[in-house]
């Protein structure tokens, strides 16, 4: 394993600290589950050879899927894949009339990421990757740059809305010719979805169309081809917070964004997608329940049900559902380990029965859940480590009976509004589902 920066391991005390997962060091606290990595990295590799991939990964609150979605994220990044990562909230979903849409879209783009800008607003590397390969295939060829631009957009002009961003990458070069920066910047406006009227991006790029709620997915696939256009293996999209979905209190929204998932799910199902991959995380009952769910949507039942085969303890990880299997008492031991390794010298480090205590503190507390569902633990171990830095002198041992840890409950399952976006208190059905 490689040496832990200053850097990584501020970022991770920090991050577990507040109970969210830490962007950068995870190899250096990764535990468990890996047959589903292994899985997941045949994934990365299949979109790299121009194929196409999703993936819902489902499990409790707290089980670790937004760590496995970025740990995954980390993957594509080092295979050459470009990344475009968002949560799902009541102002940002896949589907939607009054902008929400194209508010996850800008969200994506913002966050876009790759391997040399792993942190994200990697857009304009991208477009300036392109335009700088262009060039130089134009200086070998003895041809004007814009004719190469032409030429390598020119199939784009066959897909949805293609037409329109390959134009946009045309003003963008004009600007970078020119050195009109505000015509750049506007190309890269249009490109992140921030124009919110064909208006304004008429004046600004003569262009008449702009990124809306309905063209989502089709300039999905227009950028996967793009960075491909641009030298990267293809585009993995990541979307955390699934349940914000299940949420919804119009059925007639939660469908509309139920179809748009099954339109994906048939591309890349039946190999119409290309270089294209999907993340999605949500939670058991985002998947199962029947009134508000996937399984809700007829179509996407019979598409995402499990293989009948896989029980009595077979695994059959080949299917579009990953649920994550649960830490073990082992898996946590091995964690917190990992912790402690980050966290203090190894001359000063906790022994072994410590640990063995802490867990058996937090087991008497809050049951089997202290390792399904470990997030409060180890930010109960994290501050117990802060203490003992802070605080010379003081045994562990004084330490653990006072330690206060509490079973992970999630978020409330409440209802989101759909016009307005407000929560509203949830009925019968969703309080029963609160973990």
């Amino acid at each position: 394993m490689s040496k832990l920066k200053p850097r990584e391991r501020d970022a991770i005390v920090q991050a577990l600290r507040a109970g969210v997962v830490p962007k950068l060091g995870l190899r250096h606290i990764q535990v468990g589950r890996v047959r589903e990595i292994e899985e997941l990295v045949k994934d990365m590799d299949r979109i790299s050879d121009g194929g196409s991939a999703i993936r819902f990964i489902i499990g409790e609150y707290g089980s670790g899927k937004t760590f496995f979605m970025n740990l995954i994220r980390l993957v594509a990044l080092e295979k050459g894949l470009v990344v475009m990562f968002a949560d799902l909230a009541p102002d940002r979903r896949i589907h939607a009339t009054g902008g929400q849409a194209r508010g996850l879209y800008a969200e994506m783009a913002r966050n876009l990421s790759t391997r040399t800008k792993p942190d994200g607003g990697a857009l304009a590397s991208v477009v300036e990757r392109f335009v700088s390969q262009a060039h130089r295939d134009a200086e070998e060829r003895d041809l004007p740059t814009g004719s190469v631009i032409r030429e390598r957009l020119g199939h784009f002009e066959e897909l949805t809305g293609g037409f329109e961003f390959a134009e946009v990458i045309r003003r963008y070069w004009e600007g970078h010719e020119t050195g009109d920066d505000e015509l750049k910047s506007a190309a890269l406006r249009w490109l992140r979805g921030e124009f919110a009227t064909r208006t304004d991006a008429r004046k600004a790029l003569g262009v008449r169309t702009i990124i809306d709620d309905a063209s989502v997915y089709d300039h999905l696939k227009l950028m996967s081809a793009f960075v491909c256009e641009a030298g990267y293996k293809g585009l993995l999209v990541g979307l955390d917070e699934m349940v914000n979905l299940y949420k919804l209190t119009s059925s007639q929204a939660r469908n509309a964004n139920y179809e748009q998932i099954l339109r994906i799910l048939n591309d890349v199902l039946q190999g119409s997608a290309e270089n294209l991959g999907f993340l999605m995380g949500g939670t058991p009952e985002f998947l199962m329940n029947t009134r508000r769910g996937l399984y809700s949507y007829e179509a996407l039942q019979s598409r995402l049900a499990e293989n009948t085969f896989a029980r009595d303890g077979l695994v059959d990880l080949s299917g579009p559902v990953v649920r994550l299997a649960s830490l073990t008492p082992e898996d946590l031991f091995v964690l917190l380990a990992n912790v402690r390794r980050i966290m203090q010298d190894e001359a000063a480090a906790l022994p072994d029965v410590a640990l063995e205590a802490f867990m058996a503190h937090c087991s008497d507390r809050i049951g089997e859940a202290y390792f399904r569902t470990p997030r409060n633990t180890v930010t109960a171990f994290v501050n117990l480590l802060s203490v003992l830095e802070q605080n010379p002198g003081v045994e562990w041992s004084d330490l653990i009976e006072k330690i206060e840890v509490s079973e992970d409950l999630g978020e409330d399952m409440t209802e989101v509004d759909e016009s307005t976006g407000a929560q509203d208190p949830g009925d019968d059905d969703l309080i029963s589902f609160k973990l």
